[in-house]
């Protein structure tokens, strides 16, 4: 099980989820320049919503000349979902800026969603985000679990107007991610300066993801003086100084995001790990005990015991355990990929075929996309290997 595996780091990939926590006192406090390179690219917060020359020629070009007799947020929003406009598509690879975002057409929902207030403003369009409550959700990079949530963005009247057309007071909630079976039922306001917060830590993430310690630090670092409340900031500057070597920073930095959310699974698994590290194995073993009461199948367990029993040829048992993966997670690409190969090797093409092409349809970056439309055309020319 996960709960059991030493130095698995956990991080919260904000597409974007945050609970919010009372302010630190000084959120300085944790921070230790001194033990990092300076960062290798500016980490401005300014630049998040930054409007570029090219958003505002589309703006000018394209939005004005769909609005007519429409509300700017209309436009707007017929721009962002039409198919011969912005053309949008869903990429988690990294987070963009809004600028960055508008210049590649594509984005996961917290980019897109940056991009679409950056827009709004631009406009006089009044825009307000919600972070919704959706069931946790998770994935991997490695040996590095992220957990995922996510955020949407409703525009309202433009800004100052008096509602001269009935239709300036139109509101529309613009999802890019929608749920499958309908409207989110939970869902939370959270201010601007927490939307660049969660930019912020899935930037630190990110670059932690790729081996980027220095520039991940200082992302993390910026998270948390835009919103000292936003605890998934901590718990990834924990896991950087885990990472690094400095095992009491991160037990330090990690036990305050830990008294701030109790029940935060993640955290305790991190900080568990870091008081591992330093030898403090009573507490380390009393966290994991906790952790094992409070989530006994986390997130990936079955899905590790099934790649476990594929490499020992098991292949009956690990398609039980990617199943209960897939019941547990069904639009995670990487259970279905999984289960695919399973029932390939058990002779069961036409189920393969089927999760494979569920694993290409539901994949969270491009890149994910065109292997598994490589290897569905490969396995539907010549047959499964």
């Amino acid at each position: 099980m996960i709960i059991k595996a030493l130095g698995i780091p956990f991080l919260t990939l904000a597409l974007a989820g945050c609970a919010l926590a009372p302010p630190a006192a000084d959120p300085r406090r944790y921070a230790a320049d001194e033990l990092f390179a300076p960062p290798s690219q500016p980490v401005d917060a300014s630049r998040v919503f930054a409007v570029s020359d090219a958003m505002r020629a589309y703006i000018g070009d394209r939005i004005e000349s769909l609005q007519g007799s429409r509300s700017r947020q209309r436009a707007l929003v017929d721009a962002l979902r039409a198919k011969d406009e912005l053309k949008l598509e869903y990429d988690a690879a990294y987070t963009r800026n809004a600028a960055e975002a508008f210049d590649a057409r594509t984005g996961n929902c917290l980019s897109l969603v940056i991009m679409t207030a950056a827009f709004a403003r631009q406009m006089g369009v009044e825009s307000r985000f919600r972070v919704v409550n959706v069931e946790e959700t998770w994935s991997r990079r490695g040996d590095i679990y992220f957990s995922i949530g996510h955020v949407n963005i409703t525009l309202g009247r433009r800004v100052g107007a008096m509602t001269a057309r009935f239709d300036d007071s139109e509101t529309f909630t613009v999802d890019f991610l929608p749920p499958p079976n309908g409207p989110y039922a939970r869902w939370q306001s959270i201010e601007e300066g927490t939307i660049v917060a969660m930019y912020m830590n899935n930037r630190a993430a990110e670059n932690f993801a790729d081996g980027r310690l220095d520039d991940a630090y200082w992302f993390a670092r910026e998270a948390i003086l835009q919103d000292p409340r936003f605890v998934a900031a901590y718990n990834t500057l924990g896991v950087i100084y885990q990472r690094r070597g400095h095992h009491a920073r991160a037990a330090d930095v990690l036990a305050f995001a830990l008294e701030r959310e109790p029940r935060n699974t993640s955290v305790m698994s991190n900080l568990a790990n870091a008081y591992a590290s330093l030898g403090r194995a009573g507490e380390a073993a009393a966290l994991r005990e906790r952790l094992a009461r409070l989530d006994p199948e986390p997130a990936f367990s079955w899905f590790n015991q099934g790649v476990a029993a594929m490499r020992r040829g098991d292949f009956r048992a690990a398609r039980d355990l990617f199943e209960k993966e897939v019941d547990r997670a069904p639009d995670y690409h990487e259970f279905h990929f999984w289960l695919a190969l399973a029932l390939a090797n058990l002779g069961e093409n036409d189920e393969a075929r089927r999760h494979l092409a569920l694993a290409r349809d539901s994949a969270l970056t491009r890149e994910d996309h065109d292997l598994y439309a490589a290897k569905l055309r490969r396995i539907k020319s010549a047959g499964v290997h």
